[in-house]
């Protein structure tokens, strides 16, 4: 859970929580359900923490806001009562203000304060709001929704494959429905237990438990010699859990907080588990996975980038990393389209791409906050 952010268009700065309890320190600004912010005042722009104490007896999240626009400089969120936090930011000339969002309780802006001169200073987010991002999250509920339609049908084939016999063929298939169920990275809490189900790793009880089904079980059994008729039932019931939740999706709904979140955390998985051929059971083709991952999240940029553009001044350089992470993990591709596995990387290629991948994820990060859905 984040717990304090601090918001700007070129890059959002994490800061640590500090929380304490006892009485407020010198100069704190105190927040609660009856005052926001009281009287406090800044002599000049330029680099400010603002020590903010929340004396209410609720959670509450606290922004520091344009307060004419309700554009955001700065939050706290998750804000216990009983504890003072750092508010870090560098304060331009213009106006501000403290909004309180205390649980179960109205919003309230706090007096207006005008900082002289006319310095430049951390510029502030506007924020995105529930109606902005609901048509986003449809339109990503019907990709969803394509996606495990094309899905339900290569595993359809791929169990075809494993039951006649024609494991290089079922290599071959469960190469491509794997691929395409790894594009839908952003629907994967939705999914709930099918997510488990269909693409889980063997877990503490192992690569033989009776338990473990789904993608990996297979991919475990075709690499390592299982015979036919030991796979046939895995196939199966692979087949049978994709159409569940096919049959279950128009049900189910991804958050609007979701489509935003996942851009950063689709590759920061890839980067754990894939990159390291940590859930690699066999096929070495972590690479290509990582690669269906970039496709998913550009398409959750794709439809963030309206509301991206006049936030994120970052954005292209976002692409443009991504772009070089493809273009490394392509070259890693063999003419006869199996891919080298993550162990058997040159330690200079490893490094470049784990490289991208990193700086692609720290340029992700901000996205999360900026299109947070806030009520206003």
């Amino acid at each position: 859970m984040r717990a304090l952010r601090l918001l700007v268009i070129a890059a959002i700065a994490a800061a640590a929580l500090a929380a304490c309890g006892g009485a407020a320190a010198p100069g704190a600004i105190s927040v609660s359900t009856a005052s926001c912010g009281g009287d406090w005042h800044l002599a000049r722009p330029g680099w400010h923490t603002f020590q903010v104490r929340n004396d209410s007896t609720g959670g509450a999240e606290i922004d520091l806001v344009n307060p004419a626009s309700n554009a955001i400089y700065a939050e706290i969120a998750n804000f216990g009562p009983g504890t003072t936090a750092p508010m870090r930011l560098n304060v331009g000339s213009g106006a501000y203000a403290f909004r309180c969002l205390f649980d179960d309780q109205d919003p309230m802006t706090g007096r207006t304060v005008t900082v002289p001169g006319h310095a430049k200073g951390t510029p502030a987010v506007e924020p995105v709001t529930y109606n902005q991002l609901t048509p986003l999250a449809i339109r990503y509920q019907a990709y969803t929704a394509a996606g495990l339609d094309t899905l339900a049908t290569q595993a359809a084939a791929l169990q075809a494959a494993v039951a006649q016999g024609h494991l290089a063929a079922a290599k071959r298939a469960w190469l491509t429905a794997h691929l395409t169920y790894e594009r839908l990275g952003a629907a994967y809490d939705a999914f709930g237990d099918f997510d488990g189900e269909i693409n889980s790793p063997a877990g503490r009880s192992g690569v033989h438990s009776s338990q473990w089904t789904g993608f990996y079980r297979l991919e475990y059994g075709l690499w390592h010699g299982q015979p036919a008729r030991e796979l046939i039932p895995v196939a199966a019931t692979l087949t049978k859990d994709v159409l569940a939740l096919r049959k279950a999706w128009p049900g189910m709904q991804v958050a609007q907080l979701d489509v935003g979140l996942r851009t950063h955390e689709i590759l920061e998985n890839a980067l754990q588990f894939q990159l390291t051929g940590a859930d690699d059971y066999g096929s070495g083709t972590t690479l290509a996975t990582t690669e269906a991952n970039i496709t998913g999240t550009r398409e959750l940029l794709t439809l963030l980038h309206p509301l991206l553009v006049p936030r994120y001044a970052a954005l292209p350089d976002t692409e443009r990393w991504l772009d070089r992470l493809q273009s490394l993990l392509e070259k890693q591709q063999r003419t006869d389209g199996s891919w080298v596995p993550v162990a058997s990387l040159p330690p200079d290629a490893r490094e470049q791409i784990n490289a991208a991948c990193s700086q692609a994820l720290q340029l992700l990060a901000p996205i999360a906050d900026i299109t947070e859905p806030r009520n206003i």
